[in-house]
């Protein structure tokens, strides 16, 4: 019931939290923003969700995750309403801060979750909660019909999504249940904890979850506009070719779990950066039109991603950071089982900040290139950092796909 319910919360969460990636499309249209201003105001909540995740990741460890859980949601209740009553652009900016104090619960219930279950077990366990991330998902099916339904207008969405965001924190307190024991399993100070900045580790996780979550949520904001952009689709079509991404990247993190658990954290992790590479790489080709002189004259060529090429591509990104997130997330559970409220608040806090700046670049590389497919040769970067980084971290390792059980190399 505690994972059920947790889940559940978690979903409704992300949903909120991804808000901007249909509502934006409309407001974008009704202020005359730039690409650079839509991906700050997409980004906004991001931003505030990533900076909640360490201090809540300490109050769960601290005070327990069903209360801090709680008073999250409804904290957001009223931000989220008064979204539907925003005009300019700063009220989007300052009220989609608030709105992303939703983005934090994933800090809460991660620990949470996992000190319900066996370490054997933990891997799956926040695999499944994890797939909370689907709320990305839900949004693109939800929000377009929402703003369908009313005439072409976005207010609505807001609107509804406040009353979920009630009803489910009185549901998650009834399903949900304490165990003192794991409020009180960890009594570092708030300065001990920040003192776990000084392990190497920490912060190569935190540059995995950049990648693999900060990745995800960017494109998971960015893609319906993409689709619009790129390929002339509605609202409604982009939301729900951009859904074949969301969807895999967020229900899939159970089957990550499982992997993990099965296979290690650093095999599975190592996997998934190489497909993201190879996907971004193909991504990132932007439409192109080239004339060669032959002998016969000249000739033109066209080279180009259909949508079923493109959405084909996403769909396996969607499944393989799916995966990453939770290899991420089980090196911390092996690593830091003591600390895990503390540890995933860090890395999720650079997973976050990861999902704040890549759209604001995405937008920014857009305004000087003029190129849309420049998000996905940004993206390719970052992943090369990633294996770069793995490959002189794990020196030695690779070939067993075992990690090394003391501090790693530097």
């Amino acid at each position: 019931m505690v994972l059920a319910s947790s889940t559940v919360a978690f979903t409704i969460c992300f949903a909120v939290w991804m808000m901007f990636a249909v509502i934006g499309i409309p407001i974008k249209d009704e202020l005359g923003l730039n690409e650079t201003e839509f991906g700050l105001m997409a980004a906004m909540p991001v931003l505030t969700g990533a900076i909640v995740r360490v201090p809540l990741g300490f109050w769960t460890d601290r005070f327990g995750g069903r209360i801090v859980f709680f008073l999250l949601m409804l904290s957001t209740v009223i931000p989220i309403w008064m979204m539907s009553y925003a005009t300019a652009y700063w009220h989007f900016l300052v009220i989609g801060m608030f709105v992303g104090l939703a983005g934090g619960s994933f800090s809460v219930g991660t620990p949470y979750v996992a000190r319900w279950f066996p370490k054997n077990r933990q891997g799956l366990a926040m695999g499944i909660f994890g797939a909370g991330n689907s709320g990305s998902a839900l949004t693109k099916f939800i929000a377009p019909a929402l703003i369908a339904a009313a005439g072409g207008t976005w207010t609505i969405v807001p609107q509804v999504y406040s009353v979920a965001m009630l009803v489910t924190a009185i549901l998650f307190w009834t399903f949900s249940a304490t165990n003192p024991a794991h409020a009180s399993s960890s009594g570092a100070t708030l300065r001990q904890q920040f003192s776990m900045l000084k392990d190497p580790r920490v912060w190569r996780y935190c540059q995995y979850y950049s990648v693999v979550f900060g990745g995800y949520v960017a494109l998971a904001l960015w893609m319906t506009k993409y689709y619009v952009g790129e390929y002339g689709f509605t609202i409604q079509s982009a939301a729900l070719l951009a859904a074949v991404f969301s969807l895999p990247g967020g229900v899939l993190r159970a089957l990550g779990g499982w992997i993990s658990d099965k296979y290690g954290a650093y095999k599975t992790t190592w996997w998934v950066m190489w497909v993201c590479w190879v996907a971004f790489f193909i991504l990132s080709y932007p439409q192109t039109e080239f004339t060669v002189a032959t002998i016969d004259g000249p000739r033109t060529f066209n080279i180009a991603l259909s949508p079923a090429i493109f959405t084909s591509l996403l769909f396996v990104v969607g499944i393989a950071t799916a995966i990453g997130k939770a290899s991420v997330f089980k090196f911390i559970s092996d690593d830091f089982p003591s600390n895990i409220g503390a540890v995933s608040g860090i890395v999720g806090l650079a997973g976050g900040l990861g999902g704040f700046i890549l759209p604001i670049m995405f937008g920014a590389l857009v305004d000087i290139t003029g190129v849309r497919s420049s998000s996905f040769m940004l993206l390719y970067g970052t992943v090369c950092v990633s294996l770069v980084w793995m490959h002189f971290s794990f020196r030695g390792q690779s070939g067993s796909g075992q990690r090394e059980a003391t501090a790693p190399t530097h």
